[in-house]
């Protein structure tokens, strides 16, 4: 980011790594399957420096800072809450977002328990055609720091938004260019009555 001008992208809608415990991921029985205990997540979640939040509020107009709640940001009165709709009590039941924009907090609503995910921090799609559409106005340029799946990059594809989106890891990377190419190739068809 160090190379990017000042108040280039309208918003960063990021989700950076938390910085958790090493044995905060583990499981037994059946979410020991999970692709959250399959990604060795000790290797990569390393919590981002201080320079990284310095660079990321300097390009960037606002921002919606997933894990929020793990780091040293100003006070917010508008954060967003994801309520996962998750029954069970060893797992987070809602995910916290911070965000720059002073307004009332949010709540978005979605169980995204699925078998498919290639990342183990995916987000649904859904989850960001909401904020775009709380947060985001037509014709901004959006920054995701941390791609991840790409479900930014669906989402800012179908609602029309410029994405600029980085991934450190290739392996996440080719299967995230994969999961949005192949969503960029279905075809539309019209429904006729």
């Amino acid at each position: 980011m160090r190379v990017i001008q000042d108040n280039a992208y309208d918003l960063a809608i990021v989700d950076p790594p938390y910085g958790l415990p090493a044995d905060s991921s583990n499981s037994r029985g059946k979410m020991g399957t999970r692709i959250f205990n399959k990604s060795n997540i000790s290797t990569w979640d390393k919590a981002p420096s201080p320079e990284y939040f310095d660079q990321l509020f300097r390009v960037s107009k606002n921002q919606i800072i997933f894990g929020g709640n793990y780091f040293d940001l100003p006070p917010t009165r508008c954060f967003v809450c994801w309520d996962k709709k998750q029954p069970f009590e060893n797992f987070s039941q809602v995910e916290y977002a911070w965000t720059s924009f002073n307004s009332t907090a949010k709540i978005f609503r979605f169980d995204n328990r699925t078998g498919d995910k290639i990342h183990p921090t995916q987000k649904p799609v859904v989850l960001y055609k909401w904020l775009l559409s709380k947060f985001a106005k037509p014709g901004d340029s959006i920054l995701d720091t941390h791609l991840g799946s790409g479900s930014i990059a669906i989402a800012c594809h179908d609602m029309g938004f410029s994405l600029t989106g980085c991934e450190i890891n290739a392996d996440y990377c080719k299967k995230a260019v994969r999961r949005i190419r192949e969503h960029q190739q279905q075809a539309i068809i019209p429904f006729a009555y």
